[in-house]
Formats: C-alpha cells, structure tokens, sequence
C-alpha cells in the first residue's frame, strides 16, 4: 500500500531533481534510485513509466522558462527532438531483448571521457560559437537524435548530460543555450517513452501526478537559477553531476 507519507517523500526528491535536471541533466540519478527503494512492490516497468510522467511535466516547464530567454536554433534542435523521440519508442520495445547491464561498462567509459574533455578544456561551453553551417546542423541533428533517443529508450541515466555535452561539442553551443538545446530533445524522448508506458498501463497515475507537480516546481526554479548564474556556473555544475552519474554506474558495474 502507498502512503501518504510515500507520496510526499517522493514530492521532495522530484522537486531536487527536477531542479538538478532543468540545467545540466542527471535528475534520473535522483529520482529513480528513490522510486525503487521506496515503491516496494511495484512492478519495475510501472516504476520507469511513472518516472517518466514525472520527468516530461519537469522538462518540459524547464524548457517554457528557456525558451523565452534563450535563443534556440529551432529548426536543427526540432529536427532532433522529432527523431529521438521515435528512437526512444523503438528503444522502449526492444528493451526486453537486451540486458542492460552490458551498457553499463560502455556507458561508464563515456562519461569519464566526457568528464576528462571538459576538465582539460577550461574553455569549453563558455562562448555560444556555432560551428556548423545551417543545412550540417540539421544532419547532425538526425544522427544525435537517433543515437540519443533509442539510449534513453533503451537504458536512460545521463541521458540530458550526453545531450548537453553534444550540444557545446558537437554544435559550439555555450552551456547554457545547450541545456535550453537540451531540455527539446529530453521533452521529446520523455514523451515517447512515456506514451509506451501509459499504452501498456504502466504508469502509477496516484504517484505520477502529485511527483509532476514537484518536478514542475523544481525545474522552474532550477532554469531560473541558470539563467541568473550563467554559463560557468552550468559548466561546473554539470561535472558535478557527471562525476555523480561515473560513481554511481562504477559502483553498479562492479560491485
């Protein structure tokens, strides 16, 4: 049986990390550990699907908040929402046909790659310098998508930190037009994700929307707060918590 005390427990940690991922991604590292600790019980594929209820109400309001105060190359990050939200569908239903835990190694290998890149190169993400012509943008949108949106379908944590690192190293974006960049294609693969979960009645509607409503809240003021403190501070922020995204899938890895 769900309690009230459940419930609100759950609000607090989607409110943290809905403020976490409305700026460099990673909220997931919060949320989900949290969810399957605490929702004892319930069927695992309930407790991924609940979360992404969740996670697209966050998300999204973080992505209202930056679309007014940051500019956004519509065209080629609209290109790649598009694609990795039907990636992620397909990552979804070929889930079952893959253990997970083979990604872990791979995935962990990329992230301390990732952390290394941007420790080395101090000046990475601090200029918004486009690299790409329009038409190559696009391109590279398509292939990003499709790669991102089956991973998030597929497997998920880092999912919005290894979009904002594509975004400043791929794309030349500063970090905090990434993370605006970001928040579209995160906004379309929670979506897709979600959809499966909600047509295969996996989503736990009494927890889902009281989280969202956290989530919302914590992202609001998250975006805010990025918006205010600038690209350094992003920056940093998001080694924090790639560093805390390495620990954790070093821990599961090898433990």
């Amino acid at each position: 049986m769900i309690t009230v005390t459940t419930i609100a427990a759950l609000c607090v940690v989607a409110f943290a990390a809905g403020f976490i991922d409305s700026m460099v991604g990673g909220g997931g590292l919060i949320q989900l550990p949290t969810m399957l600790l605490l929702l004892k019980g319930v069927p695992v594929p309930t407790i991924f699907g609940t979360g992404k209820a969740s996670s697209l109400m966050g998300t999204a309001a973080a992505l209202r908040r930056y679309a007014g105060q940051v500019p956004m190359q519509w065209r080629s990050v609209g290109t790649a929402a598009v694609v990795a939200g039907g990636f992620a569908f397909l990552g979804a239903r070929v889930i079952s046909l893959f253990p997970p835990e083979l990604l872990r190694p791979m995935v962990l290998g990329l992230l301390v790659v990732i952390a290394l890149y941007t420790f080395w190169r101090k000046d990475l993400g601090s200029i918004h310098a486009p690299r790409l012509t329009p038409r190559r943008e696009v391109w590279v949108a398509i292939i990003m998508g499709a790669i991102i949106g089956f991973y998030d379908g597929f497997f998920g944590p880092g999912t919005g930190s290894f979009l904002l690192f594509m975004f400043v190293g791929l794309f030349g974006y500063d970090f905090l037009t990434a993370s605006a960049s970001a928040k579209l294609v995160n906004v379309a693969t929670n979506l897709a994700g979600l959809a499966y979960f909600a047509y295969t009645g996996q989503v736990l509607w009494i927890v889902a929307l009281p989280m969202a409503a956290s989530n919302i809240l914590g992202s609001t003021l998250g975006a805010n707060y990025a918006l205010k403190k600038g690209t350094g501070f992003v920056r940093i922020l998001f080694l924090v918590v790639v560093s805390g995204i390495i620990i954790k899938l070093a821990w599961e890895t090898f433990r």
